[in-house]
């Protein structure tokens, strides 16, 4: 009779599985196509690959992005090492890295909606694992919109930069004497 009612009904697991099902939105990186969870977060990161990579800066590479449900969601590890990043599972890497190599530069951007901007503390983070990196460091904290910008803006650090996804082709630079370029 179990064996009859277990043929004929899902079990609790099925049941609770199905409802963790959940949407993913697509995302070309690299000419790659990845699916991303969904969310303000990778909403964001969806945005920093399609709209900030190609204005500010073209022609770069991602060589990492993690995922809400996922950390690292794509990781180019041959071309990480080989620029001098010493990575280990417990260091937590910005939400996405690009690099350009023409100018030998490296973008470590954060993909921020609710936590986690370029502060001192997080560039300090940064720095350590890249001691050996020679590539040029931009710093670059992204918002969805200018209101969660006002809500970080007094902890962001000094000589990094700002891109707000809903005025996509502008960038807010924290101070200094140059613009856009690796501190």
């Amino acid at each position: 009779m179990l064996k009859m009612f277990g043929e004929t009904h899902q079990s609790l697991v099925e049941l609770y599985a199905s409802k963790k099902e959940m949407t993913k939105m697509p995302v070309c990186i690299n000419g790659e196509e990845l699916m991303f969870s969904t969310g303000k977060h990778n909403e964001l990161q969806k945005a920093i690959i399609e709209e900030f990579a190609p204005r500010f800066a073209p022609y770069s590479a991602c060589l990492y992005v993690g995922d809400t449900a996922e950390k690292s969601l794509y990781k180019n590890s041959e071309v990480l090492q080989r620029l001098g990043f010493s990575i280990t599972l417990h260091d937590k890497m910005p939400d996405i890295v690009l690099y350009r190599q023409e100018k030998e530069w490296l973008y470590f951007i954060e993909a921020v909606t609710s936590v986690g901007a370029i502060d001192a503390k997080r560039i300090i983070e940064i720095e350590a694992m890249t001691k050996q990196v020679k590539a040029g460091k931009i710093y670059v904290t992204a918002f969805l919109d200018f209101k969660t910008f006002k809500t970080f803006s007094e902890s962001l650090a000094w000589e990094t930069e700002v891109w707000i996804a809903d005025i996509p082709n502008h960038m807010i630079h924290m101070n200094g004497d140059k613009f856009m370029g690796p501190r």
